[in-house]
This record gives C-alpha cells, sequence and structure tokens, in this order.
C-alpha cells in the first residue's frame, strides 16, 4: 500500500513499528561506513601483481631511459600511448600525472588563474566573477575546487542522456564571465547515466561567448563497467570538437584509481596540442616529471586498454552483486511504498536515491544515528544545496555483501521512517 493512501490512525502505527525496528538496529552498535566510492579489499587484491611488475624487469622505458632518474615531464612513452587509446587521441597529446586525476584538474584550473588557458588570454583570476556550470548531482570534489577558488557555481539539471543542453547552450550564448563546466561523462557520479552521442555532439559545438571556455571532462568510469558484455557507449567529445572546429575547448581527464590501488595509481589529462604545449611549458617550471616508476609498473601489468577491460570485468564480477543487492533491496521495501525512485546503472559506483522532497538530510541523520555513515544529504549539489532535500548516494562498493545487507536494511527503515514523520508533519 502507497503511504500516501493511508490515513493518520496507519501512519502512526506504521511509525511505531518503524522506530521499534530502528531501536533493534540500534542496539546492534553497527559501524559501516558508505560515504565514498571506495574499492573493497577484494578488488584492491586483483592489483596485487602491481608489485612484481618490475621484478627481473629492466628499468626502463620504451625510449630506453632509466625511469629512476630525472626527465620524462610528460610520461613514459608507453604510459602515454595507452592513455592515449583509452582516450581515444594520439600518445603526444597526453599528459601523465600523479596518483589522482582531481589533482590534475585542480592545477588545471589554477594554471587557468595565473596565466589563462592559452598564450595572450586574460587570466581568470583578473576577470571578475567568474563562474562554473555544474551539472548536478554531481561529483562534490568537482564543487568543492570551485568553492575554494571562490567560482560561482551554477546548478545544471541532469536529464536522462546528459546534462540540460538547452539550458547550457543559452548561458554560455549570453555570459562571458562562465568559463567552464564540469562533466562525469560516463556512469556520472552519482547517477550512473552516460551521455547520449547527441549530447556529446551539442558539447563539441557550442558558442560560449567566452573564447577560453572549457570543458572539463571527467572520464572517471569510463572502463568500470558492471556488465562488460553489453555496457554503455560513450562518444569520442576530442573528435567531436575537432569536427567542430572547437579542439581547443576540452580538457579529459581519467586515472587508475578505481583500477589498481585506489591511492597508488596514475592519472592523465588529454587535450589539443596548442593546449598540451602551454600546459608543458608550465609543468616544466613546476616539476621535473611525476612517478615514472608507477607508470612502468602499470604499463607491465596491464599494457594494453584491453588487458584492462579483462582485469575490470574481473571488478565487474565483485561489485554486480552488490549493486544488484541494493537495487533488489529497494524494489521490495521502498517501491509498494510509491515514495522514491532510483537509477539502477550499468557501471560506475553508486546508486542514486530520491526520497520524498524534504527527507534526505532525515534519512542519512538516521542511518548514522543507527551505524551506517552516507555521503552527506545535499553533497552531490552545489553549495551542498539540495533543492529538493531528497537525493542520496548510496556507495556499495567497499562493505562485504553480508555488511552492505545489513546497511540496506537500516536504510530503508530510515527512508521509511523520515516519509511516515513528514506526511505525520503535513
Amino acid at each position: 500500500m502507497k503511504l500516501a493512501d493511508m490515513d493518520k490512525s496507519q501512519l502512526q502505527a506504521m511509525k511505531a513499528d518503524l522506530e521499534k525496528q530502528y531501536g533493534e538496529f540500534k542496539a546492534r552498535g553497527l559501524k559501516l561506513n558508505m560515504a565514498r566510492g571506495k574499492p573493497s579489499s577484494a578488488q584492491l587484491d586483483l592489483s596485487m601483481g602491481l608489485l612484481h611488475a618490475l621484478d627481473d624487469c629492466p628499468l626502463k622505458d620504451a625510449d630506453g631511459t632509466d625511469v629512476r632518474n630525472y626527465g620524462g615531464l610528460n610520461g613514459i612513452p608507453e604510459a602515454r600511448a595507452l592513455f592515449g587509446e583509452i582516450f581515444g587521441v594520439p600518445a603526444d597529446q597526453v599528459i601523465m600525472g600523479g596518483s589522482a586525476s582531481l589533482n590534475l584538474m585542480y592545477d588545471t584550473i589554477s594554471r587557468a588563474f595565473l596565466h589563462g588557458v592559452l598564450p595572450g588570454s586574460t587570466p581568470w583570476s583578473k576577470v571578475e566573477g567568474i563562474k562554473f556550470l555544474c551539472p548536478a548531482p554531481g561529483y562534490d570534489r568537482h564543487f568543492s575546487i570551485c568553492k575554494s577558488f571562490d567560482i560561482e557555481m551554477i546548478p545544471v539539471p541532469l536529464k536522462e542522456d546528459g546534462p540540460d543542453m538547452d539550458m547550457i547552450e543559452k548561458l554560455l550564448a549570453a555570459d562571458d564571465t562562465i568559463k567552464g563546466i564540469w562533466c562525469v561523462p560516463m556512469y556520472s557520479n552519482p547517477d550512473g547515466i552516460t551521455y547520449s552521442d547527441a549530447v556529446v555532439k551539442r558539447f563539441a559545438n557550442l558558442k560560449p561567448a567566452a573564447k577560453d571556455f572549457r570543458i572539463f571532462w571527467d572520464n572517471a568510469y569510463c572502463l568500470h563497467h558492471l556488465y562488460p558484455d553489453n555496457p554503455d557507449h560513450l562518444a569520442n567529445i576530442y573528435d567531436a570538437c575537432k569536427a567542430a572546429g572547437n579542439e581547443d575547448m576540452v580538457y579529459m581527464f581519467a586515472s587508475t584509481s578505481k583500477i589498481t590501488f585506489a591511492g597508488s595509481g596514475i592519472s592523465a589529462m588529454a587535450a589539443s596540442p596548442a593546449n598540451i604545449e602551454f600546459t608543458s611549458k608550465q609543468l616544466n617550471i613546476q616539476t621535473i616529471s611525476y612517478d615514472k616508476v608507477n607508470q612502468l609498473r602499470h604499463c607491465k601489468f596491464l599494457p594494453t586498454k584491453a588487458a584492462i577491460e579483462a582485469h575490470m570485468a574481473k571488478h565487474a564480477d565483485i561489485l554486480r552483486p552488490k549493486f544488484q543487492m541494493v537495487v533488489e533491496t529497494l524494489e521490495k521495501e521502498i517501491a509498494p511504498l510509491g515514495v522514491a525512485h532510483w537509477h539502477n546503472p550499468k557501471g560506475g559506483y553508486f546508486v542514486s536515491f530520491y526520497g520524498m522532497d524534504g527527507t534526505a538530510k532525515r534519512t542519512v541523520e538516521l542511518c548514522k544515528e543507527g551505524g551506517v555513515v552516507l555521503t552527506g544529504a545535499g553533497a552531490t549539489y552545489p553549495y551542498g544545496n539540495d533543492p529538493h532535500d531528497s537525493n542520496i548516494r548510496i556507495a556499495p562498493s567497499l562493505p562485504p555483501v553480508e555488511e552492505l545487507k545489513q546497511a540496506m536494511e537500516l536504510f530503508c527503515i530510515a527512508v521509511k521512517l523520515a516519509s511516515v514523520e513528514q506526511l505525520l508533519a503535513k
């Protein structure tokens, strides 16, 4: 029976029963953390071969350069070629970074503030009131970068095929202080949406008033399929931008953070030749090089995109039962009540849950008091402001299945209780 069809006495009786169930959960003393999309120990174990990938191996890259020494600013040739294959661009349009692509994104914005985006362009720090478009719900760390640079964030609704392109085109055409947009184009964080070919083409054909506008294309989950035999497809944004005469407009980012060791992977950015040349000149002052030994280690362990895909199929076998259990639990416990909806993603790291308006913060609070820590309600929106207070990001990857089952039982009790409280308060 749907909650909206219950009378007050039925809701009060349900509330009393839920409070009893909730009290029993609190008494268990659970201490489970599902706040972030971390790989589980079983997933990390898949990459233990990394530790021996350089055993009895000459520590030289494809050019014969000793990777233990200085030099190789943009990365070793085989790492650039590997990520070129992933991005779908030539190897010489790739710059290798450290363990996190987030660092590359932060530095890219920092350089734009200090030096502009290309020779002769105005540094962003000299433009008053710059703004970024932020498809929402989105990745909270993107929003944190904007906040740290005092960049005004403009939320853009995320639809089933990608961001609201009508809104984006209209805003960009009218405002030259909008300098960028964050995109997680494949299995988006948290909704698991992959941008359609039509959306990618519209991105490539944007005509922003700001000539130094940049698309920050964070392809964090480009190889993270839950169903490797039936993955989503994402069009090549660089090819589309080049065809539209906008090849300088996009920066692409990716890493092995959820492929090998989350804290000890390698990352990369790709862009047009002009962008790469300008960035490399600045990097030459900032650093000698990133960790080339780790780059070589990764290239020996996973030498091709095909090797990575085979490796990621093993990740999928570990993750898929967890995601299926989350969705099946929601379908059984929450769907009949008519108070919520959620995405059933084909990849990525999250299930995006939408409860009744005004219930997300209460649900997260109840879960925390019951022993399960979730991502803070509102975190997936700029300034932490979910206008409906409805979205909750569920991260199933870290807990073992039995712990995840307990967490979802508590989550469903919390959703029901928060919903009943909301209806009784009307």
